[in-house]
């Protein structure tokens, strides 16, 4: 397997691993970007967040917005359906929070998002999809700020939209375009599209980044070779392992794409310490604590902790409490091996439909008179 990585050139900036970690919703908050970023290099994006709710000054959308002190590259991910919306949130993002790169999502699968004709029920609506994309790129290219796109498939096999995605992306001057092999009806169940990748590869001049199915570093390196892609998008396969970035940075660097010890259970206590630790300093020990037990059952997927001892570290409230429950753990428990390489986090099955606006399939304009088009909530962040 030889992948030779140069890193990733996004305009201006520049990220020496070309891996990037995926927004997801609750997840992906400013303790977990420095934690993974303690593990290896990257570009570690922020949690999605509304362009309506940024200019309309929505409380929730502003505290989303936090960045770790040794966060030196700011990455945030908008959601928005409307250009003017849109360009605005990200003057916002690149006058008031010094943001060094945008993403836009067309690529959520939540039907809270697709009803209203956003995420990957967007890209069917091409004009509309350009027009989005122009309003962020001029308003971020003052600011030398690269713009991206994340999308997928299409809605379905039936209407697929990615490769026109492409072209509009490159034509409305984006830096890349990172997709996701599923449709939206598939979510996140099945096995993503890894050909789909390398059409739009050969379909744009603009970097391709490639997303679904990345377990192990392994998977990086085989699907940067399977679809030229110049770079990978990590998702739920970081999900309790945050130490899969060095593993990233040793597998491009060509030291190996595994990494030469796996963590023993003493060693992903400490890592389940210190992401405890990192969200306590940024959300204060209650709700840190609260925030962490999301977590508790992908770390010790696999190992052999017992459930009473999951159950008890999935009510922890306080730092001196987790100390506790990790000390009980043995700490020489080697990592279950049966884990590499399967799944993590939500997988589902198929939908039977997408649920997007009634006429939505009618045309591909998205702006003329008459167009059906729904306005984002404020509150619509979510993860694609």
């Amino acid at each position: 397997m030889t992948v030779v990585a140069q890193g990733l050139q996004l305009g201006s900036l520049h990220v020496a691993t070309p891996v990037v970690l995926a927004p997801m919703a609750g997840i992906t908050n400013a303790a977990y970007r420095r934690l993974c970023a303690e593990h290896g290099a990257g570009l570690y994006v922020c949690e999605m967040i509304t362009s309506r709710g940024l200019v309309e000054g929505d409380e929730t959308t502003r505290r989303m917005l936090v960045f770790d002190e040794a966060e030196q590259v700011r990455s945030v991910q908008l959601y928005g359906t409307d250009p003017t919306y849109v360009g605005q949130a990200t003057k916002i993002l690149c006058e008031e929070y010094g943001v060094a790169h945008v993403d836009l999502n067309f690529g959520c699968p939540v039907p809270k998002v697709t009803r209203k004709g956003g995420g990957g029920a967007l890209p069917w609506k091409r004009n509309l999809l350009g027009a989005i994309l122009e309003a962020a790129v001029a308003a971020a290219t003052p600011y030398d700020v690269p713009v991206t796109i994340k999308t997928r498939k299409g809605i379905d096999e039936d209407h697929l939209t990615y490769l026109d995605a492409g072209r509009i992306a490159q034509d409305a001057g984006c830096a890349a375009i990172a997709l996701h092999g599923r449709t939206v009806v598939q979510a996140y169940s099945g096995e993503a599209d890894w050909d789909a990748i390398g059409e739009l590869v050969e379909h744009v001049d603009i970097p391709v980044l490639g997303n679904g199915d990345i377990w192990e570093a392994a998977d990086a390196l085989r699907m940067m070779e399977h679809t030229g892609a110049a770079g990978v998008v990590v998702g739920r396969g970081c999900l309790g392992r945050p130490w899969l970035f060095r593993d990233l940075a040793a597998a491009f660097e060509g030291t190996g794409a595994q990494a030469t010890t796996l963590p023993t259970l003493g060693e992903v206590a400490a890592m389940m310490r210190r992401h405890a630790e990192l969200l306590c300093e940024h959300m204060g020990e209650e709700r840190g604590c609260k925030e962490f037990r999301k977590h508790v059952t992908w770390y010790l997927k696999g190992f052999r902790t017992g459930g009473e001892m999951r159950r008890s570290l999935g009510l922890v409230d306080s730092l001196a409490a987790l100390d506790t429950l990790l000390g009980a753990l043995d700490p020489s428990e080697p990592f279950p091996v049966g884990e590499l390489g399967a799944p993590r986090g939500r997988q589902g099955s198929p939908r039977n439909k997408v649920v997007i606006p009634e006429g939505w399939l009618d045309d591909t304009d998205g702006l003329g008179e008459g167009c059906v088009r729904p306005l984002e909530d404020v509150d619509a962040a979510t993860g694609g």
